[in-house]
């Protein structure tokens, strides 16, 4: 069963597994909550009507899977419980392990098929024992697999990624080869269940305004701030705290819960609070061996360049990691992929961020 978005990438990966002679049915994942009272939209009528023409094309059967109770449970929800709790949350990491290789791979399974297709750009590597590995996409510019850090090998297993192997371009070809009705169609922004609209308008709809003071770290009030859960550590912009000095910004730095500030510093690797040696990470997943100690490479954001750690375990089963070089704007809720060159090894949530952690 491949997971047709109605975007190029997920059309072009169904076409490639109908061109190797697998069996292929498509399938839609409804999760759109429309939510009355909530503005904005989400493309998601067209983009169905789009995945469906897609598999009228190929020839192959197309089912519409409504997901939509299970996405508010283990998506919206976590979300929500992120922002309420001050950190920040990455719903696309989540999504793919809850939902793409969660739900809908069990359904999948349920209904007799042997594996789930995506356009994922992210590869595929078979061991002697039968286990896989995840690896980078071929397409440095488009790789995707830290979207992929928080999977199983059991997910891994069944999962199988067309397009990982080929460049965008390659892509696009193969879409205009089999003359699909996406093969021009733009690339996809943002997560569907917001829609058209910022995220801080939908975690005004969820979550109610706590406005306190921004502070800088001197404890100097600079302005007013509309609740926690509307900032991030390392933003620039949208705090309304203008600079009074030219080439300068003030940047989020930190929050302090129990006085409901917001505190901003110099946008420079001397703020206190800005950049981090560092960190603790939970929740840790592993697609084969786990990580426990010693050295690794991680990838502490999307585009982010991999870098390299000192790593030790601490209680709980919790890693702390210590960078060779200064991190900016490490982010508590947001994910920490583990790398072995082109080898996804798992990941974690970032959780404690700077000099928190016992020598």
């Amino acid at each position: 069963m491949v997971g047709l978005s109605g975007g190029v990438d997920s059309s072009a990966a169904a076409a490639l597994l109908v061109e190797q002679g697998h069996e292929v049915v498509g399938g839609y994942m409804k999760n759109w909550i429309n939510e009355e009272g909530l503005p904005g939209d989400c493309p998601w009528e067209s983009d169905l009507e789009d995945a469906h023409l897609v598999a009228k094309k190929l020839g192959i059967e197309f089912r519409v899977v409504d997901l939509i109770d299970q996405y508010r449970e283990r998506i919206v929800s976590y979300l929500l419980e992120g922002y309420r709790d001050g950190v920040t949350p990455n719903p696309d990491v989540m999504c793919n392990r809850e939902m793409k290789f969660g739900v809908f791979l069990d359904y999948a399974l349920e209904q007799g098929f042997e594996a789930v297709g995506t356009g994922h750009y992210a590869r595929r590597g078979l061991r002697k024992d039968g286990s896989v590995d995840l690896l980078r996409g071929a397409d440095p510019n488009k790789d995707q697999s830290y979207f992929l850090a928080m999977m199983t090998q059991h997910q891994v297993k069944h999962a199988i990624f067309p397009a990982g192997e080929m460049l965008k371009p390659e892509v696009r070809e193969v879409a205009r080869r089999f003359d699909l009705p996406t093969a021009e169609k733009k690339d996809s922004q943002g997560i569907c269940f917001i829609g058209n609209i910022k995220m801080s308008d939908f975690l005004r709809y969820h979550v109610p305004d706590c406005p306190g003071e921004i502070v800088d770290l001197d404890g100097k009030v600079k302005g007013r701030h509309d609740g926690l859960h509307l900032y991030t550590l390392g933003q620039r912009k949208g705090h309304g705290v203008a600079s009074p000095r030219s080439g300068m910004a003030y940047v989020v730095v930190g929050k302090n819960a129990e006085k409901n500030q917001l505190v901003v510093g110099w946008d420079e690797p001397e703020t206190s609070g800005l950049y981090a040696e560092t960190c603790s990470v939970g929740s840790l997943s592993w697609i084969n061996e786990a990580v426990t100690g010693g050295r690794a490479e991680v990838q502490p954001r999307y585009r982010a360049k991999s870098e390299a750690v000192e790593v030790r375990e601490i209680e709980d089963g919790k890693l702390s990691l210590s960078f060779t070089r200064h991190q900016r704007a490490l982010t508590p809720g947001q994910i920490c992929a583990f790398y072995e060159g082109g080898k996804l090894l798992g990941g974690g949530v970032f959780e404690k961020v700077g000099d928190l952690i016992d020598p």
